[in-house]
This record gives structure tokens, sequence and C-alpha cells, in this order.
């Protein structure tokens, strides 16, 4: 009979019996860039508090983003216009908490909410300096064109930048709903000056979300200095993510089809997550026939 799984005493407390210290090394910056020089694909998720925090860094991933999804699975919104920042600095906090109990390694990545970098850099200096002394390793902001001034601001005052272009979910009122973007030849080369911008003003991650796959491949080639992270954008980007209840199959309203569930035939999240990491990494997720935008 195998004895019971039974919580692991750290430095920080006592940690859930499904995870456990990591022995990875601490992720940082170059060694992303170096997995990517060397064709290992990063793999990111969101997560929103300790517990799950700890399980993902066990599982093996990489990259977790505090993200201001919060909105709309935690908080019950429509949409991710009303995340507070004091909201989250509250998760990435909680999220940071449960790393150190863990004596984790990953790469922690908070959002920067909508209305906290839009009126002026010094805003976005003030907005980014909560999350980085809550516990970020780093900010994320979205959009592009204006975006690079203040990315150029932020990273010459030392805080790495994660930026995101394609789907901006917070100006998916403009966008008019959660649509493919860079389609048409203009649109597609808007981005690509962007994201280029983006790299020459020191962005260290770019998330592509909702881009067509060929575009997002293009486009990992040809930025040299600035992983790209895929959302729905095809399986050629230099990593992937996913919002943690989407893999997991859980979700209010209607599953994004290029999310899979990898809780199918998994006996727990852990084993879950694992297998998620797993599929990025040998490149069987995500599967460019299941969305050919």
């Amino acid at each position: 009979m195998n004895a019971p799984e039974t919580n692991s005493a750290t430095p920080y407390g006592t940690l859930p019996a499904n995870a456990t210290p990591s022995v990875r090394k601490p992720v940082s910056l170059p060694r992303l860039l170096e997995m990517h020089s060397r064709g290992e694909k990063i793999t990111m998720l969101t997560a929103y508090d300790a517990t799950f925090a700890a399980v993902a860094d066990a599982a093996g991933v990489e990259c977790i983003l505090v993200g201001d999804s919060l909105g709309m699975v935690c908080q019950g919104l429509s949409s991710t216009v009303g995340v507070s920042l004091e909201t989250m600095r509250y998760h990435v906090e909680s999220v940071m908490r449960g790393l150190l109990r863990a004596q984790a390694t990953a790469w922690l990545i908070g959002d920067l909410s909508f209305g906290t970098y839009h009126e002026s850099k010094e805003q976005a200096l003030r907005s980014a300096a909560v999350l980085m002394q809550a516990g970020a390793h780093m900010v994320k902001l979205e959009g592009g064109g204006w975006t690079a001034e203040t990315v150029e601001f932020l990273v010459r005052r030392g805080i790495p930048v994660c930026a995101h272009l394609g789907l901006t979910p917070q100006t998916v009122h403009s966008l008019g709903g959660y649509r493919v973007q860079g389609k048409s030849l203009e649109a597609a080369t808007s981005l690509k000056q962007h994201a280029h911008e983006l790299q020459d003003a020191g962005a260290a991650l770019l998330v592509l979300e909702m881009v067509p796959a060929a575009l997002a491949a293009e486009l990992t080639l040809e930025l040299k200095h600035c992983p790209t992270i895929g959302i729905g954008a095809g399986k050629d980007t230099a990593g992937q993510v996913l919002v943690l209840h989407d893999m997991l199959g859980l979700n209010l309203g209607k599953m994004p089809k290029f999310v899979r569930n990898f809780m199918t035939g998994a006996p727990g999240v852990k084993e879950a997550m694992q297998a998620y990491v797993a599929a990025v990494k040998n490149g069987t997720f995500p599967d460019n026939a299941q969305h050919a935008w």
C-alpha cells in the first residue's frame, strides 16, 4: 500500500501535498533568451493565488503570469477593463507568497491593468513599481505604437517589460469583440512594425494573441532579442501561454477553440500542468490546423 501524501515543510511554511519544492535553477531573462536561442519552447500559465502558483512551478512552468484575466475568471467581469491596480497588487502578492513557500523558481509577470499606464510614462512607472514591490519580476502592458516610448522609459529604469500585441483584451470594445487581429495585409504590416518598435524599445518578451499562425511565425524569426509567446497564434512562436482555468476545462463562457483541456485523462491538476508543459515542449500543442486563422 502506498503511503498517503503528506505536506512538505519549507522555510516559508507547509506546502500542499500536491506541490513539491522545485529543484530547477531560478528562471531569469538571460535563461529565457538562452532557451529561445537553442529552440526550447518557453511555457507560461496564468495563476492568481498561492497554491496554483506553487503547483504550476512544481509542474515545470517557467513563467507565471498574474493576468488581468482574473477579472473574468475570478471576479466574474465581462472583460478585463474593470480590474484595478490594487486588485493586481493583491494577486501578485498572493502568487509570490506561494512561490516563496515552494522555494519556487518561476519568472513572475504582473499585468498592468487598464488605465494604469495610459496617462503618462510617469504613471506607468508608478503603477509598475506597485507590482514590482509586490513581487513581480516583470510587468506586462498591451498595445503598440504609443506604448514603445513607455516601454523604453520603464526598461531604462530597470523594470523588465513584456509587451502584448494582436487581440488586446483591454481594448476589446474598440476592436469590436474577441476577434483575430492582423488578417489583412495592412493590419499585419502595422502589427509587425509595432512588434519591432517594442523590441527596439527594450521589451524582453512579446505576447501575440489571436493572430494568424503564419504572421506569428514570421515575427518569431524576425525578433532576435524578444521571444514571442503565443496564445491562439499557432505553434511556431517561441513559447505558449494559456489561462489556467481554460487549460483545466473551466470556463464561465465559450471556450476559445485554440484551447485544449489538459485535465482530460489527467489524475490531478499538477499532472494536467505537466501534460501542458510537455505538449508545448514537444510541439504537439498547439495544433495549427485547429485554428488556422
